[in-house]
């Protein structure tokens, strides 16, 4: 029986070798997007999977306000949580990734991903241990662990324990560990060091410095609910008590006037896919991207087995009589449905070969798309394409199957089986669907598309023309303002510098400090900015109401202020100009208030930010992490090596030169945006591709079918015109029924995306007009074509029998 099959099978591929072609080739294009899209969600759903502490980790995240959520907390907390909460197995502080400069081998190297922890770090991240132990680890006072990568990066070997180090801040480390990560990892840095005791020592009793990202670990999963009370128990007693008796009010009465501060325990296995906020130096994957990468994979590869399905049933009739002889012959409907089920499995098992292929080839394109390193090995992913072979062999397969399996014996042993109604409402649906799902993407195109460029086009708040941010690393300088001062006039001198100036802000990426602070019993948790004297004006940012800080006046680096416009609604907006104030016990006074602009990024809104001088708030000096520079646009090249070889003689030899151009650095924030558009992009024609295909296939086979038809009409005197419309109006009408049927999805669907936009743009609903005009265009050039050319046949050709 299987010998049979396959002779069967061979001999109508090769009579049908264009229609096999065009199927495997459909088919793939389908599983290929699937494939890629699956190596892209495996990689984001391996993270931490590694971890056999995955469900016990929790990291501590404290909303502070209604809008306001932080992955980092308080050095005291930690001690009193573990006396209190038996459940709890242990805790951990941490800081995230920095750059730290090194001594190695009497060079000064830069390592960048560093973290400084706690001596219990393995406990909650068990690397595999290359060299060493994580007990000298825990062990020894001021130790380092390096990666394997960076050890031979460093070293030329592993073998490096207990070589010495300076760390050129903080002193002599010993190297006690080499490690490597076993796999996806929300932890993957390059240095680990121990040293984080005396930070924690300073700030012990400092309940409103929330400076450290901070891990627990559970004895058991069911304890985290009393843990977590524990903590807000903690902090109620200890934070929001003590700041009611600051106020001279009890408990309650300062809980009603300024509400609770809120804690959350995530647990690491949530962190990369479902954490909305997480101190985590690797981050939180895009998950609406990535879900919209798995759907609209799934959509083309439903098109492609759409095509399949389209293109079987109507190739059938072609077998009409193969099928009823089999039948007579004594070949059952459950023979015969198995016969093309395996001759399908065959074409799919092509497709799959060739979707390998094209995988193989489009993976680095895709790779840069996504700006993902992703490896594509087959082994990894036997139980995926189990899967989808099944699915498309069942779908592709059971309805040709079954609808060949029905044909009628008589009829179609009389010849008259085209004329047969079976399967042409099968066919049409199907081609309803494909327009339906093309429409779909014709409209996210657009709205994508017009979204990304809102963003792009945006008055921001600000101008970063030409105006370069430098990194300013030098943590070896005690007074970092007085330092800049030194350099600013000497970095005017260069020809082109225009402007030069400095803050604690860094557009697209924040500051690095927030407090709160109340008048007439309004509070507000703001963003603590320092500048310099002219930042704002370098920057173009406006002042809405009152003055800006003017270095004539000797009270603007002693108590004077300024406020944005959204910290002054959330004040009241009455009155502020020279509205005096207590912050963290410094007694000062707002002058100005300044117009909002966007400083992360336009998927979040403006926070509340207060702009001090450096020299107002003592600690400020420490955060200065960038220096502004304005230069002439015609020399810009030549004006920024100039800065470099300025910078690395007379600043900081030993940090590189890191400058970037403001609105280049601004737009990184919509740069996964951006690779949306384009994945959608890319996908619009693919998606139409196949579309168009299917629909000139189909509409190809059913004309075809017709030539008799149009022969007699033509004999009968039809105008070419009348047979034009004829041929081709049904086609017309599924594209509008399609079309019709996408239209609630696509606005319900899109406007889910939109919303996850601070600012955004209203629904554009010229992108359905769009979308339809393309979609009917389309379908009237192909389906005119076919039709034109039946109407040119030669009327003797098809009546010469009759």
């Amino acid at each position: 029986m299987l010998k049979n099959w396959i002779k069967i099978f061979v001999y109508n591929t090769a009579h049908n070798k264009t229609y096999t072609l065009l199927n495997i080739f459909g088919l793939a294009i389908g599983i290929t997007a699937v494939i890629l899209s699956s190596i892209y969600w495996e990689d984001e759903n391996s993270y931490d999977k590694w971890n056999p502490n995955k469900e016990l980790v929790q990291e501590v995240l404290v909303k502070i306000n209604e809008t306001e959520i932080w992955p980092y907390n308080v050095a005291p907390l930690g001690p009193l949580l573990k006396e209190a909460a038996s459940e709890l197995d242990s805790y951990c502080y941490y800081s995230s990734y920095n750059s730290y400069l090194f001594v190695i081998n009497g060079k000064k190297q830069i390592i960048n991903n560093t973290i400084t922890t706690e001596p219990n770090f393995f406990e909650y991240f068990p690397f595999e241990v290359v060299k060493g132990s994580v007990a000298a680890f825990s062990a020894t006072k001021k130790a380092v662990a390096l990666s394997e990568e960076k050890a031979i990066e460093l070293f030329g070997t592993t073998d490096i324990i207990n070589k010495i180090v300076q760390d050129v801040s903080n002193g002599s480390y010993t190297i006690t560990t080499v490690y490597r990560v076993p796999g996806k990892s929300s932890m993957n840095p390059s240095l680990i060091s121990n040293g984080l005791e005396s930070q924690l020592k300073s700030q012990e009793n400092q309940w409103g410095n929330f400076m450290f990202n901070f891990l627990i670990k559970l004895k058991n999963k069911e304890s985290k609910d009393r843990i977590l009370k524990t903590i807000d128990d903690i902090n109620l007693q200890n934070r929001e008590g003590l700041l009611a008796k600051k106020e001279g009010l009890s408990l309650e009465d300062y809980l009603e006037k300024n509400g609770r501060m809120i804690t959350f325990l995530q647990p690491l296995e949530d962190v990369r896919l479902k954490a909305e906020v997480t101190g985590f130096p690797e981050g939180k994957a895009n998950s609406v991207f990535l879900k919209i990468n798995i759907g609209l994979s799934v959509l083309i590869l439903v098109l492609s087995i759409i095509n399949y399905i389209n293109l079987a049933t109507a190739q059938a009739t072609k077998r009409a009589k193969e099928v009823g002889i089999r039948k007579i012959t004594g070949a059952g409907k459950k023979n015969i449905v198995l016969q093309f089920i395996f001759e399908t499995s065959v074409l799919v098992f092509l497709a799959f070969i060739c979707a390998l292929a094209f995988t193989e080839i489009l993976l680095p394109y895709y790779n840069v798309l996504l700006n993902k390193a992703l490896v594509f090995h087959l082994t990894d992913f036997i139980g995926y394409f189990t899967i989808i072979f099944l699915i498309v062999i069942t779908s592709a397969g059971i309805f040709p199957a079954l609808y060949i399996a029905n044909f009628e014996v008589l009829k179609v042993l009389k010849g008259n089986f085209g004329r047969s109604k079976n399967g042409i409402w099968l066919r049409n649906t199907m081609l309803i669907v494909q327009f339906f799902i093309a429409t779909l993407f014709l409209i996210g195109g657009y709205v994508v598309n017009e979204q990304v460029s809102y963003m792009a086009k945006k008055d921001l708040g600000f101008s970063g023309d030409q105006i370069l941010t430098i990194r300013y690393l030098n943590y070896e300088k005690p007074n970092r303002y007085n330092f800049y001062k030194s350099i600013r006039s000497e970095m005017m001198k260069i020809k082109g510098v225009k402007e030069v100036s400095i803050s604690s802000m860094r557009i697209g990426s924040g500051v690095s400090s927030s407090s709160s602070f109340s008048i007439n019993d309004k509070k507000v948790q703001a963003q603590n900015v320092g500048i310099d004297f002219g930042y704002l004006d370098m920057m173009k940012m406006k002042i809405a109401e009152g003055r800006d800080l003017d270095s004539n006046l000797a009270s603007d680096t002693i108590e004077s202020v300024l406020i944005n416009q959204t910290a002054a609604r959330e004040l009241g907006n009455k009155n502020l100009i020279n509205k005096k104030f207590d912050w963290n016990e410094n007694p000062l006074k707002i002058v100005g208030i300044v117009e909002d602009f966007n400083l992360y990024g336009l998927t979040e809104k403006v926070p509340p930010m207060i702009f001090f001088h450096v020299k107002t708030i003592r600690w400020m000096d420490t955060n200065l992490q960038t220096i502004s520079v304005k230069i002439d646009a015609e020399e810009s090249e030549d004006i920024l090596n100039k800065l470099e070889k300025f910078w690395k003689t007379k600043v900081d030899f030993d940090y590189p030169f890191n400058a970037e151009f403001v609105n280049k650095e601004f737009a990184k924030t919509y740069a996964g945006y951006i690779k949306q558009r384009n994945v959608f992009a890319i996908l619009n024609v693919v998606v139409i591709a196949i579309a168009l295909f299917g629909l000139f296939a189909l509409s190809s086979f059913t004309i075809e079918r017709q030539y008799k038809q149009i022969a007699i009409k033509k004999v009968l005197g039809a105008s070419t015109k009348s047979l034009l419309l004829q041929l081709s109006k049904q086609y017309i009408l599924f594209c509008i029924i399609g079309f019709l049927l996408a239209l609630i999805p696509g606005y319900y669907l899109l406007q889910l995306w939109l919303n996850n936009f601070a600012y955004r743009i209203d629904f554009p609903y010229i992108a359905f007009s769009i979308a339809f005009i393309i979609m009917i265009v389309l379908t009237i050039i192909v389906v005119f074509s076919k039709s034109y050319s039946a109407t040119r046949i030669n009327i003797l050709k098809y009546l010469k029998y009759e």
